[in-house]
């Protein structure tokens, strides 16, 4: 039988994440369109069967919630954390549109619209809308779940004790905040690489699934600490190393220099590749995250896509940071359509030949804290 959540099961979700205020009145499930440039697929098609079902739940248990439940569509963007577009449309019901082409100019209505009347979000996208509602949290008195990726597998981690999640996140902030920088040693088969992280100057994030306050966006299912390192911005980064990311079969190995990706220091086909990007959009190199997931923990186990997988264990990000704290967002690369925000996991499911020997946080009183070996973590939450 397919997984999936009962009406009542929503209903607790919704209350549990968001704690709705007497004087809201209506969230939104918002999911992005295929069109003729990023064509559809089963797992976006399905998504968007799950969120119209959940609409239709919530809608049915509209008494229990307290809040109208609408679907609202848009086209995608193309890219992981690009910006939304500014107009979106809300579904009256019947057969969902197959593609961004289908939609009426005339029903859309802006965005800015839509956080006026609709203060809880959830985003169960094909490309991630994290950055941008994260942004647009910072202007409107939302709060968005973002679930980019999501598939029915992933139904199981919603049911997770997220109070104990939370603690366990906040913990690891805790520890991120009075951190200085972080070491970390990584092995794959033909040797290591040492990778430097200058966590200076920089606050961390708590993404423990719980969004009861407007003006935050983050990701669902959650259970991540993250920060972004310093980036340069007042004097040079001290971020430098090599950081092996696996892709296939091959290991790419990146030269890190002043927290960006300025080489790849290895031949092959994705090699040559991710040397290509790194030309034509530099910004795409930014050390733009590090992330501490602790889903493991709670027998989690990934399935393949970075929503869920990214919540696990280390996670480095490249690309667009400025969602996050940083300083690197949209204007630093060529188009809207190349904005980036994408996550390297270090599980061994997604990266079975690269392996994370050691990390350790250096502390601001000089202290070498060891937080993981052998991709686990050693300190006692």
């Amino acid at each position: 039988m397919a997984e999936r959540l009962s009406g009542e099961e929503l209903v607790a979700l919704v209350r549990r994440v968001f704690l709705p205020q007497a004087n809201e009145q209506a969230l939104a499930i918002l999911v992005d369109l295929p069109d003729r440039q990023v064509p559809d697929n089963e797992d976006w098609a399905a998504r968007r069967e799950i969120a119209q079902q959940w609409v239709e739940e919530l809608t049915a248990h509209r008494t229990e919630l307290g809040l109208a439940a609408r679907l609202v569509l848009y086209p995608n963007v193309h890219t992981n954390n690009g910006d939304l577009p500014e107009r979106c449309w809300i579904h009256r019901g019947g057969l969902l549109p197959q593609t961004a082409e289908s939609l009426e100019a005339s029903a859309s209505m802006p965005f800015v619209d839509l956080y006026a009347a609709h203060p809880i979000l959830i985003a169960p996208t094909e490309f991630s809308a994290t950055a941008p509602l994260k942004m647009a949290a910072k202007e409107h008195p939302i709060r968005a779940a973002t679930m980019p990726g999501f598939r029915q597998d992933m139904i199981p981690a919603l049911r997770l004790d997220y109070t104990e999640v939370n603690r366990r996140v906040e913990f690891l902030k805790g520890l991120l905040d009075r951190a200085t920088g972080a070491e970390l040693l990584f092995t794959y088969p033909q040797g290591e690489a040492a990778l430097h992280l200058d966590l200076r100057f920089r606050s961390a994030h708590a993404s423990g699934g719980l969004l009861p306050k407007p003006g935050v966006a983050g990701n669902l299912p959650s259970g991540e600490a993250y920060i972004v390192p310093f980036e340069g911005e007042t004097e040079p980064s001290r971020s430098a190393g090599v950081m092996p990311v696996q892709f296939g079969s091959e290991i790419v190995r990146y030269r890190i220099a002043g927290n960006k990706a300025v080489a790849v220091l290895t031949e092959g086909p994705a090699s040559h590749a991710e040397a290509e990007h790194l030309a034509q959009e530099p910004a795409y190199g930014n050390l733009a995250e590090l992330g501490l997931g602790v889903l493991a923990a709670f027998g989690v186990k990934p399935i393949g896509e970075v929503l869920l997988d990214e919540k696990l264990g280390l996670h480095i990000a490249f690309g667009r940071s400025e969602h996050f704290g940083g300083q690197v967002g949209p204007k630093h690369f060529s188009s809207p359509g190349a904005v980036i925000h994408i996550d390297r996991v270090y599980v061994p499911e997604t990266q079975p030949d690269v392996k994370v020997k050691c990390l350790d946080l250096i502390m601001e009183d000089g202290e070498i804290l060891p937080l993981m070996r052998d991709g686990e973590y050693v300190v006692t939450f």
